[in-house]
């Protein structure tokens, strides 16, 4: 008897609070109502952007390879060290050069030697010409000994010629010769800091005559830095040449920068396999000097904040909208398009979705149809559909997406959420 008595007492415990509980959420005794947040519609500035990642690189960027190859005789920078144009950087071990330049220098005055030589036997041939030419014509020799003498004349003028020839392939020779010897000193390009070395003093390098040349150091104007991003082709046809830029850098937490947009890559760059390529085509982004110069200081060290390889993420500004409608972008849902006169168009249009938020009036979600604009992270701002100062559910996004319809009951709160108490 004692066990139906409990089960009893027990089911009638667990009515009593299913009737408490679904009085307080009005399923007795009153319509259910969805307990939502409102905001109301506002005129705001709202800038929309695009946000990518990238590295910093600096603006003018040489890496400098030897011509020639051979072995590293002095190097005469350090990395991070700073140059000037026309300073010696590094010397090849000039004694192959050197021996080659006094090899072209023999090879020229012996060319020299021979055009003289060739002139000498030319003058000659033409004195013997001309002196057969007169016996002959006054039949004093034979005709075979008249052209045997002019065909002697025309082979000294084609020996001179050539020696002519073989004198300018020895002076060519020399330059080239000297040149390779004056390439064995490497000099900076241009003002700026060295900011990679890959090379040691006594290594090898292999010049760029016939190869890839060794990379031996990279010269670079730190002056002028810019930050490369790669932007989704979904979003790079929003970005327009000197759009302005605020951009974070890992190294410096919680400090934004300002940059511009300088160049954007027309032809795409694609990652991954064929089925799964991403597209994205690379913006450059130049850092405003003015915006970091309060990170520069005396110490030559710390001259240039930012250094190359660094972590950046930029928020490309590509408009704004002063003094719009704008509601918050977690209002805007979608919708079947279920208005239509017509079922065949009902049927034919089933797929069709409408961009809705939905306006609290008398204790209702009323649906509105609207036509967004321009967004940012928190705002959307809104063509048509609404009014200033409209009411619209900003949340629970659980209710905006999916359960809330025309004419809906709604309850505004402050807060969805009771705080615990301790």
């Amino acid at each position: 008897m004692k066990k139906p008595v409990v089960i009893a007492i027990a089911a009638i415990f667990i009515i009593i609070i299913v009737l408490v509980v679904g009085k307080k959420q009005g399923w007795i005794g009153q319509e259910y109502q969805e307990k939502v947040l409102t905001e109301k519609a506002q005129l705001r500035t709202i800038t929309e952007s695009i946000t990518a990642n990238g590295k910093i690189k600096p603006m003018v960027e040489v890496k400098i390879s030897s011509d020639v190859s051979g072995e590293i005789l002095e190097l005469l920078i350090e990395e991070g060290q700073e140059v000037k144009r026309g300073q010696m950087l590094a010397r090849i071990q000039p004694d192959i050069y050197e021996r080659n330049f006094e090899k072209m220098q023999a090879s020229l005055k012996s060319a020299e030697a021979n055009l003289l030589q060739a002139e000498a036997q030319l003058q000659q041939k033409e004195l013997n010409y001309k002196r057969n030419k007169e016996l002959w014509a006054d039949k004093t020799i034979s005709e075979a000994e008249f052209e045997q003498a002019e065909s002697e004349y025309e082979i000294a003028k084609a020996n001179k010629a050539s020696t002519k020839a073989a004198l300018r392939n020895s002076k060519a020779s020399l330059n080239e010769a000297k040149d390779n010897l004056n390439r064995t000193s490497i000099y900076a390009p241009m003002d700026g800091t060295i900011s990679r070395l890959n090379v040691e003093k006594g290594e090898r390098v292999v010049g760029t005559a016939q190869f890839e040349g060794t990379e031996m150091m990279t010269l670079a104007n730190l002056h002028q830095m810019e930050v490369l991003v790669d932007v989704n082709e979904n979003d790079i046809i929003r970005v327009s040449q000197y759009d302005t830029c605020l951009i974070e850098v890992d190294a410096y937490l919680k400090q934004k920068f300002k940059g511009i947009v300088t160049q954007i890559a027309n032809s795409a760059k694609t990652q991954g396999a064929s089925a799964d390529q991403i597209t994205n085509f690379e913006v450059r982004v130049l850092i405003l000097p003015e915006s970091y110069e309060h990170l520069a200081t005396e110490d030559s060290k710390n001259r240039y904040p930012f250094r190359p390889g660094m972590s950046a993420t930029v928020d490309i500004q590509t408009n704004t909208r002063y003094n719009t409608l704008t509601i918050p972008i977690q209002s805007v849902t979608t919708r079947p398009d279920t208005i239509q006169s017509d079922s065949t168009k009902v049927e034919a249009d089933k797929d069709k979705r409408l961009e809705v938020v939905f306006v609290v009036e008398n204790g209702k979600a009323i649906q509105k149809k609207v036509v967004p604009g321009i967004q940012n992270t928190k705002h959307i701002e809104i063509l048509e559909g609404l009014a200033e100062e409209d009411e619209v559910i900003s949340g629970p996004y659980s209710a905006i997406s999916r359960k809330l319809n025309n004419e809906t009951p709604v309850q505004v709160v402050d807060k969805l959420f009771e705080d615990k108490k301790e």
